[in-house]
């Protein structure tokens, strides 16, 4: 819900970072599993619960999540591929972080369990009902390589729900159950609207 607003800022934002990836050579993609790469950090902190190191990883993996796609079109290297990589890496990373918390948090376990279910019917009805919207006239489009029709937990909203795990884990328990909430009317809400839209 908060990523349309905060990602037209992003460019003017991370200019000096995206200038870093032209100096170092990386391209679109290696940065994309970079971002992957240290979101699993972050999970295995996690895991450890060593919580704040665990924040601090995950923010910067999230960094290099948000300025791939930047990179890619500043340079005229944006793709599919790197499109479809992005989303797969993203999701990889959200799960990543939730095995992380299962191990820290073990008797929360079914809840991990049910968070991880609603992950798939979030995004299976982001890309589906995106899918049917692209092309649609009167769609205002935005700068991804996939559309993801729009919802109340995003990857803006799924960064703060971890934030507050982390900075929180005494009150995990009742954190855990409103993330699962706020999942569940995202699944429910996207369900109404496809069935208004299609």
């Amino acid at each position: 819900m908060i990523d349309n607003h905060f990602r037209p800022h992003l460019p003017k934002l991370t200019r000096k970072l995206i200038r870093l990836y032209r100096f170092v050579g990386v391209t679109p993609n290696q940065i994309t599993i970079l971002s992957l790469f240290v979101s699993f950090g972050a999970a295995y902190l996690v895991a450890t619960q060593s919580f704040l190191s665990a924040l601090a990883l995950w923010w910067l993996g999230r960094l290099f999540d948000g300025t791939d796609g930047i990179f890619a079109r500043e340079t005229n290297q944006a793709t599919d591929f790197g499109a479809f990589l992005d989303i797969l890496c993203d999701m990889a990373s959200y799960s990543a972080m939730v095995i992380g918390f299962n191990f820290a948090f073990p008797e929360l376990h079914f809840i991990w369990m049910f968070i991880i279910f609603l992950y798939v019917l979030c995004i299976t009805g982001a890309l589906a009902l995106g899918s049917f919207e692209d092309g649609k006239p009167g769609l205002k489009k935005d700068n991804r390589g996939l559309r993801l029709a729009a919802g109340i937990a995003e990857g803006g909203e799924t960064g703060i729900a971890y934030s507050a795990f982390l900075l929180f884990p005494g009150q995990i328990h009742i954190l855990s159950l409103i993330w699962s909430a706020i999942l569940i009317v995202t699944v429910l809400a996207r369900a109404v609207l496809a069935r208004k839209e299609l």
